[in-house]
């Protein structure tokens, strides 16, 4: 079989975009944040507010979630965002902890 060379040229590119999407898709996911991080256990983080133990966290009130806590760095629209708690590490936006501020 004789290949040409744009069809070289298109079949690398191709690969190339993939490689690239996963490689993005994957730091995004290493740099999220674990409720097994000690420093997510040590503030309660749950990645799913509606886990919250209310009897351990009574400051809990429903709805509160990271995407409308004042420490929340992305949009109230994104998945995931930044933290001033966390330095680097991605918090889920339907996330709670108990450092909660909507000062």
């Amino acid at each position: 079989m004789q290949t040409s060379r744009r069809h070289f040229l298109m079949l690398t590119v191709g690969v190339s975009s993939s490689l690239m999407l996963s490689r993005v898709a994957l730091a995004d996911t290493a740099n999220t944040l674990s409720e097994a991080d000690p420093k997510a256990q040590a503030v309660g983080y749950k990645e799913d507010a509606s886990k919250v133990d209310k009897a351990k966290f009574p400051d809990y009130a429903a709805g509160q979630t990271c995407a409308n806590c004042s420490l929340f760095q992305g949009k109230s629209t994104d998945a995931y965002g930044g933290c001033t708690l966390f330095g680097d590490k991605q918090v889920a936006a339907r996330g709670w902890c108990s450092s909660y501020s909507n000062m």
